[in-house]
């Protein structure tokens, strides 16, 4: 452990996502900058540990992850030593998405250079790092985990004159290379708003353009780091819509931070007037006790209202549930069944 400016650093080690850092510590990558374990350092007011929520409802309760195209992924995974927010991020719809052919990638780099409240994604400035390798790597990984879809989506990269556009639309292009019969669905960062750099990622070659919202107008200074904007990402959303209207829009809400059912209906609205065409819609859970308190527990009924809501409102497909994340079955999100769930009820 070193010393910069006072405040204790822990020395990483080199592998990818790997930290030994204690949540909310500030530690130094494998590249040589600092960042911050988790996103988010203790607060001084915050909420105490104890009075959000606690323990889970049973509907909140995932199945292991089991079944024969699983264990496939998982052993070429581990065998070529790749990094998927599947296993990151501990996703607990890890089995059910393998079994399926889909998966997630993360690009770019695991440090965020933003901050949000509810994301555990580590916090620092890269200082334009980038593995310049990493198209053709991702592009093999892909091949080699034999996807039918994949979705890449990236920390933040507001210290790259572009957002990372040109290096996320080239991981695009080059799966699409290797893999022409994957579908590519691109979950991004809101590139500062520059509308240019939106285009850049749309015109790669992908089927879908994801940018979540994430939370409802009245919570965004709240739940999002000050350079995300509610209308920014509608206008992001909006662009890339009518730049190539052939490509599906996507975004999400997170429910459960204080937000009511009108304004719930209000993002919806909002969504459907940028002609966002699929959105998904699942429970918050606290990451750690710096990150914002769950307000409440969504129930499984709940959200098939809200799914109904939507559908109403003009949205392709609504995928809702408490378990439900941006990428959750994204390959099955036109089959018009709330991604398979339907069928579980």
């Amino acid at each position: 452990m070193t010393d910069i400016k006072g405040i204790q650093v822990v020395e990483e080690p080199a592998a990818p996502f790997a930290t030994s850092a204690r949540s909310g510590e500030k530690y130094r990558t494998a590249q040589g900058f600092t960042a911050i374990r988790d996103g988010q350092k203790p607060r001084a007011g915050d909420v105490a540990p104890g009075t959000s929520l606690t323990g889970k409802p049973r509907w909140l309760k995932a199945l292991p992850a089991t079944g024969e195209r699983y264990a496939e992924i998982r052993r070429n995974v581990h065998a070529h030593r790749l990094a998927t927010v599947c296993e990151e991020a501990k996703c607990p719809n890890i089995g059910e998405c393998w079994n399926a052919g889909t998966a997630t990638l993360m690009l770019m780099g695991a440090v965020c250079t933003r901050a949000c409240r509810f994301c555990a994604v580590d916090t620092g400035n890269p200082h334009g790092w980038l593995d310049v390798a990493e198209p053709a790597n991702v592009a093999e990984s892909v091949a080699l985990m034999g996807l039918n879809y994949i979705v890449l989506t990236s920390v933040n990269r507001d210290d790259l004159p572009d957002g990372g556009a040109s290096h996320f639309a080239a991981c695009v292009r080059a799966i699409r290379e290797r893999s022409p019969s994957t579908a590519v669905e691109a979950l991004t960062p809101d590139f500062q708003g520059v509308l240019r750099d939106v285009e850049t990622v749309v015109d790669s070659g992908l089927q879908v353009f994801a940018q979540n919202q994430e939370t409802v107008r009245r919570l965004t200074h709240v739940v999002r780091d000050a350079r995300a904007g509610y209308d920014q990402t509608l206008a992001v959303l909006s662009h890339a819509k009518r730049h190539r209207p052939e490509v599906l829009t996507k975004s999400s809400l997170m429910l459960g931070l204080g937000e009511t059912d009108e304004e719930i209906l209000a993002a919806m609205d909002d969504l459907r007037a940028a002609n966002v065409d699929l959105l998904t819609l699942g429970q918050y859970l606290r990451p750690t006790q710096n990150h914002l308190p769950v307000s409440r527990f969504v129930t499984p009924p709940q959200f098939d209202g809200y799914r109904q809501a939507a559908l109403e409102r003009g949205f392709r497909e609504c995928v809702a549930g408490p378990l439900v994340r941006s990428s959750y079955r994204a390959e099955r999100a036109l089959a018009g069944n709330n991604a398979g769930l339907s069928e579980k009820t």
